[in-house]
């Protein structure tokens, strides 16, 4: 059983099972998708269209949560450069984890409704108001026990945080409901008592999120860290955090679903793991660890993310196509086939987009650089164009923990 839940926390499982059912789906044996290649180009097209818009230099960053903290052109880390700049190199790397680890665990999906207003003024919504409102709350340090250190993340505050705390640092109320508040507190209390338990990642006395940054740059050899076991670190640092889920030999995998088109082989053998934050939690770790000197090496054994911009830029624009009504007209659970069905395909596709993406554009440009560039904006993008809120094709039913 160990083998199947390490096969279920890799990059591969990921990939194996996304592409059997894309596959599949292309030939017409599934539920609830069919994929027309035949708009795979036009696709592409788009995104290489939305990449020279967004980025008429070339430069593109990494998917990454710090682009949400760079807003109408300024960059909301500056405000803490003037305390930051005296810490000791290790500590500001530690501190960047603390921040950026905290605000990906509370990005899923935020709903149509809510906004967030900050001190001067200006409202934001979605990601980006997730993202405004995370980065103040651990500014006031919302997330730390220690009055003295606000920046920081640390067991005792997280084990101690309590729905109203989140609702009110997140500016919650009737006329703004946020989708998943419960679910979200949940998930950072059962952080704190995460990170009590493993002292060898997050330290001993005070465990903070930020230590394991000493953790990974350990990993690294000869100043070269594969982003598999930076992945594979966060599986195993964090996976107990998620809400129990499926499990296998009482292990919780987390961000895994079953789907009945895959065969019964044995034990494991019908289950998709997508591990959606996992991986953009990966990837927004990369530039801190820069800054330590590392080299973060093949970026591409990691999958595109199975959330509902990238599904979505691949349904808006025909090449997912829903067999039957009620995939559009029904909302639907993370557990449900149809989206567990409907994130396996964008995965497979992603890749695919990838590989036209960089043949258009001429550039060896990396998954996460076309995620930016890229398909994430392309597909919020087409759904402005779609529908008014610009919310997703699919309805969806969310715990604050998936999306």
């Amino acid at each position: 059983m160990d083998t199947v839940v390490s096969y279920l926390r890799s990059p591969q499982a990921i990939r194996d099972r996304a592409n059997y059912l894309f596959e599949q789906a292309c030939h017409r044996k599934l539920t609830h998708f069919r994929v027309d290649l035949a708009q795979l180009e036009a696709v592409a097209r788009y995104v290489v269209d939305v990449t020279r818009v967004n980025y008429p230099d070339g430069h593109i960053p990494v998917h990454a949560r710090w682009r949400h903290f760079e807003t109408n052109g300024e960059s909301r880390l500056q405000q803490l450069q003037p305390v930051w700049h005296e810490l000791p190199l290790q500590e500001r790397v530690r501190a960047s984890f603390d921040l950026v680890i905290v605000s990906v665990l509370l990005d899923a999906g935020a709903g149509p409704d809510w906004r967030y207003m900050d001190a001067s003024g200006r409202c934001f919504s979605r990601s980006e108001g997730l993202a405004v409102a995370s980065f103040d709350a651990f500014a006031q340090g919302r997330f730390s026990s220690q009055a003295d250190q606000p920046w920081r993340v640390d067991a005792a505050a997280l084990q101690q945080l309590r729905v109203e705390d989140l609702a009110a640092a997140f500016q919650v109320s009737e006329k703004n409901p946020l989708v998943g508040l419960e679910g979200r507190c949940r998930l950072l209390q059962t952080l704190g008592r995460c990170l009590s338990q493993q002292p060898d990642r997050f330290g001993e006395r005070q465990p903070r999120l930020g230590y394991l940054a000493d953790f990974l740059a350990a990993q690294a050899v000869e100043g070269k860290l594969p982003a598999a076991k930076i992945f594979s670190a966060v599986l195993s640092s964090l996976g107990d955090i998620w809400p129990g889920r499926v499990a296998i030999a009482g292990v919780n995998l987390g961000d895994v679903w079953p789907h009945p088109d895959l065969p019964d082989t044995g034990p494991g053998a019908q289950l998709v793991p997508f591990h959606k934050l996992s991986q953009w939690l990966t990837y927004s770790l990369l530039e801190p660890l820069q800054l330590l000197g590392l080299q973060i090496v093949e970026l591409d054994a990691l999958t595109g993310l199975a959330e509902y911009r990238n599904g979505g830029l691949c349904l808006d624009l025909g090449l997912l196509v829903p067999q039957h009504p009620e995939v559009l007209s029904q909302p639907h659970a993370p557990a449900s086939p149809v989206i567990v069905e409907w994130r396996a395909l964008t995965v497979a596709a992603l890749d695919r987009i990838a590989e036209s993406v960089r043949a258009q554009l001429q550039r060896p440009l990396s998954l996460p650089e076309i995620l930016q560039g890229g398909t994430w904006a392309a597909g919020r993008q087409i759904a402005r164009r779609k529908r008014p809120a610009g919310t997703p094709p699919i309805q969806l039913i969310s715990d604050g923990t998936v999306f």
